[in-house]
């Protein structure tokens, strides 16, 4: 069996908002979580995440403290993946419609209040918790969320 993937993701609140991103290609889910991704070997975990928000979102960020490690799995395909996040606070640039992930797996960005999470398909569930506390949290394994249509 494989080891776990390792991920890293950011936790970008601004003014009082939680960037989420949309990473299914043209519309294959609605699931929202936050920008990262997976750990390339012989880069740190922050270089690889400063990296990974810049290619989804268009933002320069400086990578803070951790605030949440989160694994989910899906059995049948034997797939196990660790997310570590960290606080990130943006240091340049916006987000823009004509921004493109190079690899064109993000399909949109977006700030979201509180309030609107609830109205939003998101994963892990603990995302407002950790977005508007303080505190670091461990999620134990949840089954991964396979994507529905629209």
């Amino acid at each position: 069996m494989p080891t776990p993937r390792l991920a890293a993701r950011a936790i970008i609140v601004h003014n009082n908002r939680l960037l989420l991103v949309n990473a299914y290609p043209e519309g294959q889910s609605d699931l929202w979580c936050a920008p990262g991704g997976g750990v390339e070997n012989h880069s740190s975990l922050h270089d690889n995440l400063a990296r990974e928000v810049h290619e989804e979102t268009g933002l320069t960020v400086a990578v803070g403290a951790p605030c949440l490690i989160n694994e989910f799995h899906d059995p049948e395909l034997k797939f196990h993946q660790v997310d570590l996040f960290f606080r990130c606070t943006i240091t340049s640039g916006a987000l823009t419609s004509t921004w493109q992930d190079p690899e064109n797996i993000v399909s949109k960005r977006r700030f979201f209040t509180r309030a609107e999470l609830a109205t939003i398909n998101f994963r892990p569930l603990s995302l407002p918790e950790v977005a508007w506390d303080n505190e670091m949290r461990y999620d134990p394994l949840e089954l991964l969320l396979k994507p529905s249509a629209l």
